[in-house]
């Protein structure tokens, strides 16, 4: 089904229907349905921050698809050199059919989206990360199958991965406990995106709370890119949230990171190289869904 929307700066930016018809899409493909559908076409890349999933996913997805991807880093265009962003985002419009930008600041992911003519893609700022958010769904499908009966607590920190799968779980009729200290708590405007789609989020500072129901337990890292400064400060916080065998003993749960993983910190080593772990399909999966997701925006 064609998206009605020309951009996709976070998960809700899709109703359900379409949500769902991305998840279905990225499963066929996954399965080996017919995948070259961009011909010819070329998604520009840009990058403020490093990444291994996002880069790689991306890049092979656009050529699956029959497409071509460009790396476009700090060092490659004039993007914070002294050419304001608009500018940019309307030169890149001119030249490729979508650009994907992995930024810091997501006002600066609208601004490209206000200016660029062609579709925009969030592949994550300090806000949001929806292209995480479409493989954590998949992922729970295929491990549970009807996703709607699945519980998830989200045990950590209320970062930019959690704020989208929030929203994204209550598109797909997902019950969400949230557990963080109460000084790194997510925004109450994503409670309230949430809400609007008919599941309401329970919120709490006990993660041992969060997780006795749960039949996943999602976490990420407390110290995200360029929070360094804070790292001291967020370990003492985060105290008790670590993800590990005393904190799942008595529970079946299954275990998501969106890695990369801080083994040691907000999971140990034993959780990730468990058979609870689901970080490695997450992980796979960032490539179907986002193939999914370039095919329904530009096919």
């Amino acid at each position: 089904m064609p998206l009605d929307t020309d951009d996709f700066l976070d998960i809700d930016d899709l109703t359900p229907a379409e949500l769902d018809a991305v998840l279905e899409r990225a499963s066929a493909l996954k399965a080996g349905a017919d995948d070259a559908q961009l011909p010819d076409q070329t998604l520009g890349m840009i990058f403020e921050k490093p990444s291994t999933r996002t880069r790689v996913s991306f890049e092979t997805g656009m050529t699956d698809l029959g497409g071509h991807a460009m790396f476009l880093g700090p060092d490659d265009i004039q993007l914070g050199h002294g050419e304001p962003l608009r500018d940019t985002a309307r030169v890149l419009g001119r030249y490729v059919d979508a650009v994907m930008a992995r930024l810091f600041d997501h006002a600066d992911v609208e601004t490209l989206a206000e200016h660029a003519d062609c579709p925009v893609i969030n592949g994550l700022t300090d806000e949001a990360h929806p292209c995480q958010t479409l493989a954590d769904l998949l992922t729970i499908r295929e491990a549970f199958g009807d996703a709607e009966d699945v519980t998830v607590a989200w045990v950590g920190d209320g970062n930019n991965v959690g704020q989208s799968f929030v929203v994204g779980a209550a598109m797909a009729g997902i019950d969400v406990t949230v557990a963080t200290p109460a000084d790194y708590a997510m925004d109450e405007a994503v409670f309230d995106r949430a809400a609007d789609f008919g599941a309401d989020p329970t919120v709490t500072t006990d993660p041992e709370a969060a997780v006795a129901d749960a039949d996943v337990v999602y976490t990420d890292v407390w110290i995200s890119m360029g929070q360094e400064d804070e790292r001291e400060e967020k370990l003492a916080a985060f105290e008790g949230f670590q993800v590990n065998e005393a904190l799942l003993a008595g529970t079946d749960a299954q275990v998501m990171h969106c890695l990369p993983a801080h083994r040691g910190e907000e999971i140990t080593n034993d959780v990730l190289e468990s058979d609870r772990a689901l970080a490695w399909d997450q992980a796979e999966n960032r490539l179907h869904a986002q193939k999914a997701l370039l095919v329904e925006l530009l096919a």
